[in-house]
């Protein structure tokens, strides 16, 4: 969901305060949840403004009413993806929250279906993007990545729009129904239960070193306790 989230609030992730939280739950038969938020509340007035214009920097600023639209029909369009279900979209248009999840039956349905949407917004991307995995799961290994269906958008960005990204945050949690046995990340921070791991850094510094997220996570055998 990051590229096609990027490219719709795109005018205004770059001029605002951005939290975004990626959380994905993997069950051991590779099926989950996977949730993800855009929250712009700490930048509300600001985007506001945005909001009122036609255009910021030579990009179309979106109205309310084509952001509702467009969310609509990324929902529409999950809803019908081999895999998927429970789609659920929380929007708050007045504190400027967008709340998305979705329930997966494996980790190969949730990035088809993502690609699959990415592609049909940008066809040129079809070849490419169709190869790339960024979620790899064995049953007791996950290794996660960062697609470059993200980063080729943000690395274009101008300087000052960069840097307006260090005022946000970005973070990154995994969890599982088994305890964790190691994560290969040094950045990664353990939950106390060991059954999540966290990575937390803002929307600059991802772009800057796209590495900061990736993570090979090892999982025992041992199931969380009922």
């Amino acid at each position: 969901m990051k590229k096609l989230f990027f490219l719709l609030f795109l005018p205004l992730i770059f001029t605002s305060c951005i939290e975004i939280i990626d959380d994905i739950s993997i069950n051991s038969d590779g099926s989950g949840n996977f949730k993800y938020v855009v929250n712009l509340s700490d930048s509300k007035l600001k985007v506001n403004s945005i909001l009122a214009l036609d255009s910021l920097d030579g990009k179309k600023v979106p109205s309310i009413e084509e952001i509702k639209n467009i969310v609509a029909e990324y929902q529409d369009k999950l809803e019908q993806k081999e895999g998927i279900s429970n789609v659920k979209v929380e929007t708050d248009y007045v504190n400027f929250i967008l709340k998305f999840q979705c329930d997966f039956k494996s980790v190969n349905d949730l990035q088809n279906a993502i690609k699959e949407i990415a592609i049909e917004k940008d066809r040129k991307q079809e070849l490419k993007e169709m190869q790339e995995n960024w979620l790899s799961w064995d049953g007791s290994k996950l290794i996660r990545s960062v697609p470059t269906l993200t980063t080729e958008t943000t690395q274009k960005l101008k300087k000052e729009e960069a840097d307006a990204l260090k005022m946000g945050t970005y973070t990154s949690i995994t969890r599982f129904d088994r305890l964790i046995d190691k994560v290969e990340n040094p950045k990664a921070t353990l939950s106390k239960s060991n059954l999540a791991c966290m990575i937390k850094t803002n929307p600059h510094a991802l772009i800057q070193n796209l590495s900061i997220l990736e993570n090979t996570i090892y999982l025992t055998n041992t199931k969380k306790p009922q």
